[in-house]
């Protein structure tokens, strides 16, 4: 007797990829720019969303929301809230380590994104699942912090290829670990040569003016 084999993963990934599609230009009609944030746990998303959301909120005003995804805890919504004042919904993956395009939907259903002018994911903290899913962001950000090691890209190649923009974090750790900027650059290179790299501490402030004036203009591309 002949058994057939269904290859799940690839039929699954094919299936997202169309439906974060058909979100992204939901998402352009409505114009809600919606950005992607990747990285391993403890790489500093939540302080670095938080520093961008105050950068852009001092210039022209944008109307901001985040959306927090975690295996479990609202920590991360309410520290969004608290501290910048932006709608924040948190999303529980059942403990899924990935976001997927209908996952989104449901979030920016719940959080209004029709109102709303970017809409910010904090991904699961991840370096390999998220990379997998298509959420249908209209970008793609990849954090990684000085700490994790300049080495990165080449261990985790699928997630740095799949980056618009990698954030450098924690900046103001450097002269303790051996992390060398231009070692890492040439380790990105390897795998994306496109993206351009902003290094920033959430703590101190220093490159965040630059990787938000940058964002800024990417949105209002977006918009226009």
């Amino acid at each position: 007797m002949d058994i057939k084999t269904i290859e799940l993963k690839k039929t699954i990934l094919e299936d997202n990829d169309k439906d974060a599609d058909l979100l992204r230009e939901q998402l352009r009609q409505t114009k809600t720019f919606y950005v992607n944030l990747m990285s391993s746990p403890g790489s500093g998303k939540t302080t670095t969303l938080v520093a961008t959301i105050k950068e852009l909120q001092s210039g022209a005003p944008l109307r901001i929301g985040v959306m927090e995804a975690d295996i479990d805890s609202d920590v991360d919504a309410h520290t969004i809230a608290e501290q910048t004042g932006a709608p924040s919904v948190q999303l529980h993956t059942g403990g899924m380590c990935h976001l997927d395009a209908e996952m989104s939907r449901q979030g920016l259903r719940e959080i209004g994104y029709e109102d709303l002018d970017i809409v910010f994911l904090e991904n699961v903290g991840n370096l390999v699942c998220p990379a997998e899913f298509d959420t249908g962001a209209h970008m793609k950000a990849v954090i990684l912090s000085v700490p994790e090691g300049d080495d990165k890209p080449l261990k985790y190649p699928l997630m740095f290829e799949e980056a618009d923009v990698v954030l450098v974090t924690k900046i103001d750790a450097m002269e303790a670990f051996d992390f060398a900027p231009e070692r890492f650059r040439e380790n990105l290179a390897g795998v994306n040569a496109d993206a351009p790299v902003f290094f920033l501490s959430g703590a101190t402030g220093e490159g965040v003016a630059e990787w938000a004036s940058w964002l800024r203009g990417e949105v209002e591309n977006f918009l226009a």
